[in-house]
This record gives structure tokens, sequence and C-alpha cells, in this order.
């Protein structure tokens, strides 16, 4: 008869941005299936318990909010080491690239006590050409710790490569009440996502030409418009990180919104999940929100500068449609005209099957996510 392996949680860690620990779901899920528990995330930022407060394969998160600073003087980066060395006895798949992320890694792991038979780094399997970055996590995923080889083998790929994230039921009620505080509740909901983490510098924000990442607000206005033109029921929303309320109220300064439903929100990242659950649709340039929408199903066009699609597009787990304007070698988002995504956000399919927002009915409901065919 032949035993079973002993069940175990995996760490993961990685110490990127918001798309980066959205891009981590598919991995987390084939470590859960392969160790039999959920695992736990070593991840920079506020933001990943609340991605992840619903998912059955994160047992839990270390938080970390920088990555920098001597091991001395940083009392987090001490608790996250005990925390590690709590756990020595796992697995621990280090999924960071970047060379200066990995010199802060490895000593948390040295000091944790983590054997290094118990440590599989991602650096030891070789990307691709074009790759996208969930299959390279994939395959990394199916790689073993010298000290699990012989118990733990790779379980078999499974057909979903794309993050897929859930909203809580605390969420949803948050997301319900502030809809019905700002008047929204039961409009469509047109989700536009100017910034990115380039977007602000620390004396205020960056300059265009030093963000090709960057669209115009001018062109953010005549999106708005031409959205609002098109679909006259749907409240049009600019959305951002608190940070970025400044940059939001310069943008929305360009729109005409005294005769057309178009507002800004600065959102926590709880609410900008749930609101991307029952949004009619999001425009957003390549950044981590981009990849929330996909992962929660929310149709979307995303406006990419010169980083490859093929490697960076968000994936959607539910087969919501993810359309790309741009992404061609030595191209800037500022190089996209109005038109173009606005064609794209057109082409988008009817979304279908949104939750029902608290204490509404479905045929309510459907008024929220009315198609944008046409």
């Amino acid at each position: 008869m032949i035993q079973s392996p002993a069940e175990i949680s995996p760490v993961v860690i990685r110490l990127g941005r918001l798309g980066d620990t959205i891009l981590l779901q598919p991995l987390l899920r084939r470590l859960h299936l392969r160790y039999g528990r959920p695992c736990q995330l070593l991840a920079l930022g506020d933001w990943t318990p609340v991605l992840y407060s619903a998912q059955p394969e994160v047992a839990g998160c270390i938080p970390l909010r920088s990555q920098y600073g001597s091991l001395l003087t940083r009392p987090q980066r001490w608790r996250a080491t005990l925390a590690l060395r709590r756990l020595r006895q796992s697995p621990f798949y280090i999924c960071e690239p970047d060379p200066r992320a990995r010199t802060k890694v490895r000593p948390m792991l040295a000091l944790a006590g983590v054997p290094a038979a118990h440590c599989q780094f991602i650096q030891d399997t070789t990307m691709l050409k074009d790759e996208h970055w969930v299959d390279w996590l994939l395959r990394f995923g199916d790689t073993t710790p010298a000290a699990f080889r012989d118990t733990h083998p790779p379980v078999a790929p499974s057909s979903c490569i794309a993050p897929q994230l859930q909203v809580s039921a605390a969420e949803r009620a948050d997301r319900d009440a502030w809809l019905r505080a700002q008047g929204m509740l039961g409009r469509p909901l047109v989700l536009l996502q100017p910034g990115n983490k380039r977007t602000l510098r620390w004396n205020g924000v960056r300059q265009a030409d030093d963000d090709d990442k960057s669209w115009p607000a001018q062109r953010w206005a005549e999106l708005a418009r031409a959205i609002s033109y098109r679909l006259p029921q749907a409240q049009i929303l600019f959305c951002g990180s608190p940070a970025e309320a400044g940059y939001l109220n310069t943008v929305l300064a360009a729109c005409d919104t005294k005769s057309l439903p178009i507002a800004a929100a600065a959102l926590p990242i709880g609410r900008l999940k749930a609101l991307l659950e029952v949004a009619h649709s999001m425009v957003s340039v390549d950044t981590g929100p981009a990849h929330l929408a996909a992962a929660v199903g929310c149709p979307l066009v995303v406006l990419f500068g010169s980083r490859p699609p093929l490697m960076w597009a968000p994936r959607s787990a539910s087969g919501s449609a993810v359309s790309v304007v741009g992404g061609l070698p030595g191209q800037r988002v500022d190089d996209i005209e109005t038109a173009q995504a606005m064609t794209a956000w057109r082409s988008l399919p009817t979304r279908t099957c949104t939750p029902a927002p608290t204490g509404r009915s479905a045929a309510e409901s459907t008024d929220q996510s009315a198609g944008c065919a046409g």
C-alpha cells in the first residue's frame, strides 16, 4: 500500500507590487493541491491580506511593509523572520527574479534557520522566450526543494492558468453601502484607472515624458465623455489608490462633470475588488488594478506601452474579456489615440451573471452590468 505524503503548508515569498501579488494566485492554488495544505504568503504591502482574504489556497499572510533597511533597524522584518522560523520545516518557494530583492530574502532565511534543502528559487527555472509570468510561475511550482523530492511529486497540470480572486461577504456589504451613499447603486458602473505605480514621485506627479505608461488627462476626459454618450445610464468612475487622490482630481478637472455622470474616488483595495465584481467594465493602463479586474471577471481594456502583452497581459479565469491596446516595441501609452481605446471598449461582450448587490433582486442587478456591445 502506497502511503500518502504528509500534508504541509508551503511558504511562498514574493516582494513585488499589487499586480505581481495577483499573478501568484495560480501558483498558490497549484502548491495547495500539491502539498495538501494552504500556503503561507510573505509579500509586500497592506493589499496582500485583502486580496487573499477569501482564498482557500492561502492560510495566512506574513506582512512586510518594505524590503529595504537593515534587519537591525526594521522591527517588522524581524517579526517576519520569526514567522519564517516557525515555518522552517516547510517547503519554501522564493519567487524573486530581482537580484536586489533576493539579497534581502536570503539573510532572513538564514536567520530563520530555514535549511537550504527546503528552498527553491525561481531564478533556477529559466524563463522561456515570450513566456507569460503566470506560466513561468506554474513551471516553477512543479519544481521541488531537495528535501521534498521523494515525498511530494508534482500534481497533474491544471487547466486553469489565470488568477481568480473571490470577494468576501464583508467586502460586498461595504461596496453596496458605499454605492448607496454615493447615489450610484443600481447603475452600470464603468471604472477608469489612469494611474500606475510610476505616476507619483515623492515630490508629486511624475512628468508625462518620464512615464511611458501615462495617458494624457485630456484623452481620459474624451474617453469618459464618449462612454457616457454611448451608455448614458452608466456612472463613469475614475479610480485609484488613496495616494493618487490629487492626481484623480487633476484628471477629473478635464471632464464635463456638470452635465455627465463622471466622478472620481480613491478606493481601498477591498472596495475596488468588490466594485470590479459587479462593474460593467474597466479601462486601465498596464497596472495592478487591471490584473485585479481580470481576476474577478470584469470585462477589461488595457492600454499598454512597450511592455510585451505576451508576458504581462492580465488573464481571466472566468473567461471575461481582456482587450489589449498597444504593446508594440518602443511604444508609449500616449501613442494610443482615444478612438482606439473607445473601439476596444465597444468591442467588449456583454457581461453576464454578476452577483446582485445586497438587498437587490437579480432583475435590478442586470442594470448594473448592461452590455457594452453596439
